[in-house]
């Protein structure tokens, strides 16, 4: 009975892995979203994309999107550095962000920034694109090298 628990859970998370990823939503246009919700965005519907969060979901149609953007924050861990070892200066963690931007229901537009996992975002930009034929804007060179591979 065990075995077939951890076979479900493990066939659960490697479905939801092929149709989307972790994401925190950090900001947007949505009140019913507190910033810092965590969820996963599933991005394999052909009509919708769906954030679920823990208390509420999103569902956005791919023809109501308009704006696609991705671009990393690097942080160089300053604080770290002062306080344990100089050598964190020399250490990078990069952010992954995607802004989605849209219409609602009453024509308004919204818009979602989400802080993606690093290895969700290939994926999900390629299908946003394929989706919604639009093309995903890159805040700069080094976040397009990043969205690309």
């Amino acid at each position: 009975m065990r075995l077939a628990a951890l076979c479900l859970i493990f066939c659960f998370c490697v479905n939801a892995a092929n149709n989307g990823g972790h994401v925190e939503y950090v900001g947007g246009t949505r009140s019913d979203l507190p910033g810092g919700s965590g969820g996963n965005i599933e991005v394999s519907d052909d009509h919708y994309m769906v954030f679920w969060a823990k208390k509420t979901n999103v569902r956005v149609a791919y023809d109501k999107v308009n704006l696609l953007e991705y671009g990393q924050k690097v942080d160089r861990r300053v604080a770290m550095a002062v306080v344990i070892s100089p050598l964190f200066l020399l250490s990078k963690k990069r952010q992954h962000f995607l802004s989605i931007g849209y219409t609602d229901e009453e024509g308004r537009q919204q818009a979602l920034i989400f802080r993606v996992e690093k290895s969700d975002v290939r994926m999900i930009l390629v299908s946003l694109e394929a989706r919604t034929g639009l093309k995903v804007q890159y805040q700069d060179e080094e976040a397009r090298k990043g969205g690309k591979g």
